[in-house]
């Protein structure tokens, strides 16, 4: 299930955010320039993601004011109030100290916390983040708010290796909608536009890692080494890729190891290729009739509800993976410690399953995932 949406106030100003997780350690997510932690767990790898950080820490998500579920403000002020933002989330979440994780255009913000608050920081991540944005980047950016702000158009530069899934470009069409309107997304990155926190880095003194692909378009590497090489006893590693977003990409899982282990001192343990696992096979009963009933757009909502529904259950299991062909099937393998099989099939607006363990019979049949 998804945490619980909640919120802290920081001023007059109401901060959304989620707890998720029961580790040994606490750990703050900060988010790039929009977020929305609610759409979040619609897409299975970022909740694969978040489930993992969850595995090893209690873990603190929020949006930032502006942006997503907190408040919108009539002006945003900069960095400082924002990082009042975090602070009144980390109190509300009764962290005293906490790891923070900046993603990034959270990393500016991360970085100036560690800073000021070092009593509070108990260690730095910083991934895909930098110094101060680009001027060219600023212009280009404003571009695309002004003429195509939630067409998920921007999917190809934030994740290239993802830039061709239909199904990720519509998540990311509505992340943007969700994440800010036009006009905040633009006065968002004109205040970032005027962030330069390479002056307070040498002042840093918790320990850092940070983490950088080497062909990143939207934040180039040099924007990481200038992170490491000025914030005193950092740690750089450099990845191949130009996926901008810490949770897609052919290494996303060398990623969420190394913050992991820099977080715990070690990290989970390598997986097996021969595994005991959980078989879910989805069918829409009566496809050829009900798509011929319903006509080609009606049949399509009802695909892509179908989807979506198993998709975001499916993300409730960190380590599932689901194959799609489309049209009316819908194949999943779940890693685990029993040998189950369900079948699950859409009939009208309810989801009805059988459930066979195979050391027991007869079936089971389960109605609305109960």
């Amino acid at each position: 299930m998804q945490p619980v949406t909640r919120y802290a106030k920081s001023g007059d100003v109401h901060i959304a955010y989620q707890v998720f997780g029961e580790g040994p350690i606490n750990l703050v997510v900060v988010p790039g320039l929009v977020s929305n932690i609610e759409h979040y767990w619609d897409e299975p790898d970022v909740a694969r993601w978040m489930l993992r950080m969850a595995s090893y820490a209690r873990v603190v998500m929020f949006d930032k004011r502006g942006t997503g579920m907190s408040d919108r403000v009539a002006e945003l002020l900069g960095l400082d109030q924002r990082m009042d933002d975090l602070r009144a989330v980390m109190d509300a979440a009764g962290m005293e100290q906490a790891a923070v994780y900046g993603i990034s255009e959270g990393s500016p913000l991360s970085a100036l916390f560690a800073a000021t608050y070092p009593d509070r920081c108990r260690g730095l991540v910083l991934y895909g983040g930098f110094t101060h944005i680009r001027q060219e980047a600023v212009e280009a950016f404003l571009s695309y708010v002004d003429q195509a702000w939630g067409t998920g158009r921007l999917l190809s530069a934030f994740s290239p290796s993802r830039a061709n899934d239909p199904a990720l470009q519509r998540w990311w069409s509505r992340f943007e909608r969700l994440g800010a309107s036009p006009a905040a997304a633009a006065a968002l990155m004109r205040m970032n536009a005027q962030i330069n926190v390479g002056d307070i880095l040498p002042t840093i003194r918790v320990p850092t890692l940070v983490i950088h692909r080497t062909g990143d378009r939207v934040a180039p590497v040099a924007g990481g080494r200038a992170l490491a090489e000025h914030i005193p006893g950092a740690r750089l590693i450099e990845l191949a890729g130009d996926d901008h977003l810490p949770f897609f990409g052919d290494n996303a899982d060398q990623i969420a190891d190394a913050v992991e282990e820099f977080l715990t001192g070690s990290r989970a343990p390598v997986s097996l290729d021969r595994v005991l696992a959980t078989v879910l096979f989805t069918d829409i009963v009566g496809s050829t009739e009900k798509a011929a009933a319903l006509g080609d757009r009606r049949w399509r909502d009802l695909l892509e509800s179908h989807h979506s529904t198993i998709r975001r259950n499916l993300a409730r299991f960190p380590r599932a993976r689901s194959e799609d062909d489309r049209r009316r099937h819908f194949g999943h393998l779940r890693r685990s410690g029993a040998g189950h099989a369900l079948c699950l099939r859409y009939r009208g607006g309810d989801a009805v399953a059988w459930h066979r363990n195979p050391r027991r019979s007869p079936h089971r049949r389960v109605r609305n995932g109960r």
